[in-house]
């Protein structure tokens, strides 16, 4: 990202032309930005954007933070914490929508539109659904700029929103497994791991991602057999260099996939459709394999899912049960732990931020930082992102040419 100039005049003090233009420069960049956080509006979304301490630091910077009265509450954070650190706490939204940039971690329900200015920055995920068309529209009218956190890189070429909440999401879900595989939840009564004298459980985990690494670190850690598969021999082998031998890996053949699936007490889905170019990994057919009881945890749902069977389900009402195989199936399922996923998102928006303001405005900001670019889907009320454009049948510009002529 973009820092201010190093550059320091010899003599600061003198009276000359350089000088003026040195500090005409400075104040150019290091810009107040105004921030707004709503408070969700799914009540199944329990994270915040940013924490108390990461508000501290940027209002120490000069930025002025609108929060709305109970946005933290679900993840354990107090108004009071907020205020203490600096951030003004609002009563409606309305209040929250007057600020530059929004930042919030859904994206917009219907009934936000109306606090939506011309030219406002939204930053936030983008699920892809049945209504995800007329969301896309509403933009466009509002000439709004949207920017899908989860679709911006670093200078590495990763998606740091995606590795941070995929290492929870695989961590967690070997919770959840194990949880569903309990009596307390209508489980067959068995325990995720393993004990002397008694054989362990079996997880299958489809894919070799992030999410995956850390679902099997967390299983393998209980004392569970681990099997992992996927089609990329090369990510089989970086992952069983990561944890050791004792992970079972292989390719995704019939007969091995079949094989695995009867055996398997916990299925955990991490590869969404357009990573393999097939509707689904696992066909119904193939879950009508798995024993009674058996769990599945569908990491990908928020994309379409892994399974055919899979159903989008929220915090409410997660689970259900088909051809008695436990399906789980959340898109958010780091809301179960929201503080923890609250920090590390923190821990990526709020030198974002900083780079916004060292850069001068959030439009230079995008055109200077190609891994930001690559999350704006609408740029001022136009659609960037062809795929989005080819999907819900709308015109789109590329988002580079715009940024040339800017």
């Amino acid at each position: 990202m973009g820092r201010p100039s190093s550059h320091i005049p010899e003599f600061p003090y003198a009276k000359g032309i350089l000088v003026q233009e040195e500090r005409l420069e400075y104040s150019r960049k290091n810009r107040k930005l105004i921030i707004g956080i709503p408070k969700e509006a799914d009540t199944t979304e329990s994270r915040i954007p940013l924490t108390p301490e990461a508000v501290e630091i940027l209002v120490n910077q000069g930025h002025d933070i609108m929060i709305e009265k109970d946005a933290g509450k679900a993840a354990n954070y107090s108004d009071k914490e907020y205020s203490e650190k600096g951030a003004q706490i609002v009563t409606t939204p309305q209040e929250v929508y007057r600020s530059e940039i929004i930042l919030k971690i859904t994206h917009l329900i219907p009934s936000e539109f109306e606090y939506i200015r011309e030219n406002q920055i939204i930053f936030s995920s983008l699920h892809l659904n049945n209504t995800t068309g007329d969301y896309l529209r509403s933009l466009i009218q509002k000439k709004a700029t949207a920017i899908a956190f989860e679709s911006i890189r670093d200078a590495d070429g990763v998606y740091p929103v995606v590795r941070a909440m995929s290492t929870i999401a695989g961590s967690t879900s070997v919770l959840v497994a194990a949880e569903y595989l309990s009596n307390v939840n209508q489980g067959k009564g068995v325990m995720l791991g393993g004990i002397s004298g008694i054989t362990p459980t079996e997880v299958v985990i489809l894919g070799a991602g992030t999410a995956a690494e850390f679902a099997a670190r967390a299983a393998l850690g209980l004392g569970a057999t681990v099997k992992v598969l996927d089609n990329s021999i090369k990510r089989l082998m970086e992952l069983q260099n990561l944890l050791g031998q004792r992970l079972y890996t292989s390719i995704f053949h019939p007969q091995v996939l079949g094989r695995v699936l009867k055996t398997a007490d916990v299925v955990i889905g991490t590869l969404s459709p357009e990573e393999t170019e097939q509707r689904f990994i696992i066909t119904e057919d193939q879950v009508m394999l798995m024993k009674r009881g058996s769990v599945i945890i569908d990491l990908s749902i928020d994309k379409g899912g892994c399974f055919e069977t899979s159903e989008l389900r929220n915090h409410n009402n997660p689970s259900f049960v088909k051809h008695n195989v436990i399906h789980y199936c959340v898109p958010n399922i780091t809301s179960r732990v929201a503080r923890t996923a609250s920090i590390a998102l923190s821990n990526i928006f709020a030198p974002m931020l900083e780079g916004i303001s060292e850069t001068g405005s959030i439009k230079q900001q995008i055109k200077d930082d190609t891994g930001l670019r690559h999350g704006v889907y609408v740029f001022n009320g136009i659609l960037t992102n062809d795929y989005l454009g080819r999907l819900y049948n709308l015109p789109s510009r590329d988002i580079n040419l715009l940024m040339a002529a800017f």
